[in-house]
């Protein structure tokens, strides 16, 4: 039977709101009656954090394939696995009794310096439904270089340091998938932009990508050459899997071990090992799509996923999120291709 608005209405009675806290917002614990679907009533208890409505927005540019977005510290996130409690959002904030379209039009020139005339809604929804009031309306604004009017970054009497930051929309994609924006309500923009074709996606090119593998090699060692040999061999087998799916592999190992013997280095961590070794790599990302992540600890590891990052390479953490390249027939010599 399909349950009429008004018969939910009747679902619930005999609201109680017990004051736990008006700190910032309202915190409140409410007890009610509910109507199960045997029709027994039962008592329940619920905390209801009330900080009013919001208003979220994603400018973006057709011109140059741009998407704007914030960045700033949320500490909430930083005690819950986000170890640098920074977060990359859309531009949003609370309603302060305005209408949304006035407060995020408000919040847009605070926020990222643009003066945007006209927004468009997209929808809203609830964020946090099991504990949170708050209800989120969405908007997305076309932005130019004009509209520019001031720095943005927030207002300092209220604690907000905010980094504005301008990407290619393609990055901020590849941003969800690599997790480096986590963030709800900045994910359902971006993908609402995909969606309606707001933006141009770039199609991703059906062919292997050149993939450094980086991990330990002398970490965790105190230079042992059969732990050494150890890390060599496992981060070969992650290299077999990397060409099982299609792609190329490579360790930079492969590359400046050679040379380091061939240029006269008698022990690990010489003048000569420590001249090639680590710059090798380094050149090698020039020539490079990805980098692949793996293993324990490792200075020198790391160093090549910054380096990646800087160069604008995507950067995968596990071998489960490298794509597998799609392999096809050559229809004239009848061999498969990839």
């Amino acid at each position: 039977m399909t349950m009429t608005m008004e018969n939910e209405k009747l679902r619930v009675r005999n609201i109680n709101e017990e004051l736990l806290s008006n700190n910032w917002y309202l915190l409140k614990k409410v007890t009610f009656d509910y109507k199960k679907e045997n029709e027994e009533w039962e008592t329940q208890s619920r905390e209801v954090y009330d900080r009013g409505n919001g208003a979220t927005i994603l400018l973006y540019n057709r011109q140059k394939q741009t998407v704007v977005l914030t960045k700033q510290f949320r500490m909430p996130t930083y005690q819950n696995g986000n170890e640098s409690g920074m977060l990359i959002e859309t531009c949003a904030g609370l309603l302060d009794k305005e209408t949304p379209e006035e407060s995020i039009l408000r919040e847009t020139r605070e926020e990222t310096g643009y003066q945007v005339n006209r927004v468009q809604k997209v929808g809203e929804a609830y964020m946090s439904p099991g504990s949170v009031t708050e209800l989120l309306y969405f908007f997305v604004a076309e932005y130019t270089e004009d509209l520019l009017e001031g720095q943005g970054g927030g207002l300092e009497e209220e604690q907000e340091n905010i980094e504005v930051i301008e990407l290619p929309f393609h990055k901020a994609l590849d941003m969800i998938q690599t997790g480096e924006i986590r963030d709800g309500k900045t994910i359902m923009l971006l993908q609402y932009v995909q969606i309606h074709g707001l933006l141009k996606v770039k199609k991703k090119l059906q062919k292997p990508l050149h993939i450094l593998v980086a991990g330990p090699y002398r970490s965790g060692t105190n230079d042992d050459p059969k732990l050494i040999e150890q890390h060599v061999q496992f981060m070969n087998e992650i290299a077999l899997q990397v060409y099982e799916l299609g792609h190329l592999p490579v360790l930079g190992e492969w590359y400046a071990l050679p040379i380091i013997a061939t240029a006269g280095s008698t022990n690990i961590g010489d003048e000569i090992f420590n001249r090639i070794f680590h710059p090798s790599s380094v050149r090698l990302l020039d020539h490079c799509n990805a980098v692949l992540r793996v293993g324990g600890a490792s200075q020198g590891a790391d160093e090549m996923v910054k380096v990646a990052r800087e160069k604008g390479l995507q950067v995968y953490k596990r071998i489960e999120d490298i794509p597998l390249v799609v392999k096809t027939m050559d229809k004239k010599s009848n061999q498969v291709c990839i």
